[in-house]
């Protein structure tokens, strides 16, 4: 599926926090995936793809990316982006979910679990941001430069030369497989970042605010979700390291289950995404069968 096809059925809904884009396929309850940092909704397309006879999936687009439209000013920190998910299930009427992060929208997930509780049915996290590793060490050149103002150029020279997205000074150590990422998926992802000057410098924004002291600041609270939490993580990614899915083990009560995808890096739920769909479902369906007993 490329990505116009993956977004012709796009919505938006109205929020206290913008107009939030979102896709979504499948019935039954609902299954919330929350992207990272300069992707959108499209890293989940094979999730929502495989997984809509058994959940309603959605797939938002965070604020400061997609489609998503908010104003100027307004707070896009990762703990704004957790608040947003509230008010965006909210909108949509939907009391609780099964949530499903990676990359810095896995971190924002803790987040939600920790001030919102009651709204998880249960938690999925992949490698993510966690505690005091946010923004991880090997990603802090890329936060310097857009803090540096060398964002635009970036942009610029990864859509003008897909290869350099591809490149192990750009995005190609997140990937197992650099190579087999489309022009499509690429266009995808970035594209929507050059449309506007204000969409320029949401994202800027969004990357000016990281600090850990946002997953810091919820590890007590974190500590009290007992929904029931698998932790699925790629060994050789070079942002979030084994450690950390060992933290979320012991951090979270509610964790059933670790598991790891060996030799997978960060975005492995796109590029496995049937080894990993085939751990959300067997999660899922535990539990449920956790929740009828």
């Amino acid at each position: 599926m490329n990505g116009a096809d993956f977004f012709a059925n796009r919505r938006t809904v109205a929020t206290p926090s913008g107009n939030i884009s979102y896709v979504e396929h499948g019935s039954g309850p609902v299954a919330l995936f929350v992207h990272g940092v300069l992707l959108n909704g499209y890293l989940w397309r094979h999730q929502l793809a495989q997984l809509g006879g058994l959940r309603r999936c959605i797939a938002v687009d965070l604020l400061a990316h997609g489609a998503t439209e908010i104003s100027a000013d307004q707070d896009v920190s990762v703990t704004a982006n957790a608040h947003m998910l509230a008010q965006f299930l909210d909108a949509l009427k939907i009391e609780q979910v099964d949530l499903v992060g990676n990359d810095s929208g896995g971190g924002i997930c803790q987040i939600f679990a920790a001030l919102y509780p009651g709204r998880i049915r249960s938690l999925a996290l992949t490698n993510c941001d966690t505690h005091d590793n946010w923004p991880p060490e090997p990603f802090k050149p890329f936060v310097a430069m857009v803090a540096a103002g060398g964002l635009p150029d970036t942009l610029s020279a990864m859509l003008a030369d897909k290869s350099v997205y591809r490149s192990p000074q750009a995005l190609g150590p997140a990937y197992e497989r650099p190579e087999a990422v489309s022009d499509d998926t690429i266009e995808t992802y970035l594209r929507p970042f050059t449309r506007s000057a204000q969409r320029l410098r949401d994202i800027e924004r969004f990357v000016n605010a990281f600090d850990c002291r946002h997953t810091v600041d919820i590890e007590k609270q974190l500590g009290q979700v007992r929904a029931p939490t698998l932790i699925a993580w790629g060994t050789d990614d070079i942002y979030f390291d084994l450690k950390w899915s060992r933290w979320l083990e012991q951090a979270i009560p509610g964790t059933k289950r670790r598991v790891e995808f060996e030799s997978a890096r960060i975005f492995f739920p796109e590029e496995r995404s049937s080894e990993f769909n085939g751990e959300l479902k067997a999660h899922w369906i535990a539990s449920s069968s956790t929740d009828s007993n």
